[in-house]
């Protein structure tokens, strides 16, 4: 039995590495012996002042990645908006596990080369990578479980149905399509590529229920705002897009087995091709049919943004399976492979 804690890096602090980096200062299992800084006005701050908390821990943040690769850490929790191969392969091959929510679940929508780069750093480091987050990752465990209900499953869809309006993220949203002409020429296609890791995690479900998919294709809609809405962090103008619906599916032959998508709406000048539900909607679709919806809310002594419930709730599946994965064989993990990653006892 590990009688030590395990030594944890954060990888970058922004709106999910902040929440992370906090869990891991709070953990006893877990010890913080790193922080790597994106921003340069981040580097040689105190990583409690990064996590919002009050008592110093004497660990600064950084930008020398052979620093904290020095440090000889067990894992690495991974959460910039998107993956690094170069990033990802140096921490591998140095023997550190990385848990990333950095659009990452079986690493699909990387090319085959870079994905060889990863495989060939697991077993040069004996190192494991592993994703998960909120949606997808969460969202589609859940679907996962649901289906073992069913004498039969013909199709899982998951979508996150909501207003994303308080994600501040202007560069994040514009990539969506948000506040754009929704007769943009390649916008779909753009959406598409932007959200391929929706893609990776139907992918992942149909393997995990024994379907082999003769193809995935994508599909969405744009819903104009009937009128302007001023979010503070940027604009949505009347007649651009202010409602995103769309799916990423996988298809044997003709049936659609597996769906991964979103309805998100930004503002209150939008109808939105089917009505939020504020939540994850989780639906199995067989013998019997199966339906959930996953809400995200806040407990009675909250006091901070809401936005923050959300953050916490895409760091929490990757930081909390830190122990699982650094105990795994190598190699890359998926959420089927783990066993139940769950979180701590505040006692």
């Amino acid at each position: 039995m590990r009688t030590r804690p395990l030594r944890v890096i954060q990888w970058t602090t922004g709106n999910v590495g902040r929440r992370s980096l906090r869990a891991i200062i709070g953990r006893p299992d877990l010890e913080l012996v790193g922080v790597y800084a994106h921003s340069p006005d981040k580097v040689g701050v105190d990583a409690a002042e990064l996590a919002g908390l009050t008592e110093p821990t004497g660990i600064t943040a950084t930008d020398d990645v052979d620093a904290l690769i020095a440090l000889r850490p067990d894992a690495c929790c991974y959460n910039p908006l998107w993956p690094d191969v170069d990033e990802l392969v140096r921490l591998l091959e140095a023997g550190i596990n990385v848990c990333s929510s950095a659009a990452w679940i079986t690493g699909g929508k990387q090319t085959p080369q870079d994905l060889d780069r990863i495989r060939a750093a697991c077993e040069r480091g004996r190192s494991t990578i592993y994703g998960s987050g909120a949606h997808p990752g969460i969202s589609n465990l859940v679907g996962l479980v649901l289906s073992g209900c069913c004498e039969r499953v013909d199709e899982i869809r998951i979508t996150e149905s909501v207003d994303c309006s308080t994600y501040e993220s202007a560069a994040t949203q514009q990539a969506m399509g948000f506040g754009k002409d929704p007769d943009t020429p390649g916008l779909a296609e753009s959406v598409r590529q932007e959200s391929a890791v929706f893609a990776e995690a139907a992918a992942l479900m149909a393997d995990a229920i024994g379907a082999q998919l003769d193809r995935m294709t994508f599909d969405v809609t744009f819903t104009p705002a009937t009128g302007d809405s001023d979010l503070g962090f940027m604009r949505i103008p009347a007649g651009t897009v202010a409602g995103v619906y769309g799916y990423h599916r996988g298809w044997v032959g003709d049936r659609n087995v597996v769906s991964v998508g979103f309805n998100w709406i930004m503002g209150s000048h939008v109808t939105p091709p089917k009505p939020l539900e504020h939540g994850h909607v989780i639906q199995v679709f067989g013998v019997p049919n199966m339906r959930t919806v996953l809400h995200c809310l806040p407990p009675k002594d909250w006091s901070e943004p809401f936005m923050e419930l959300g953050m916490i709730y895409t760091a929490m599946p990757v930081t909390n399976a830190v122990p699982a994965v650094v105990a795994a064989e190598p190699g890359i993990l998926t959420l089927k492979d783990l066993p139940p990653v769950t979180g701590r006892f505040a006692g």
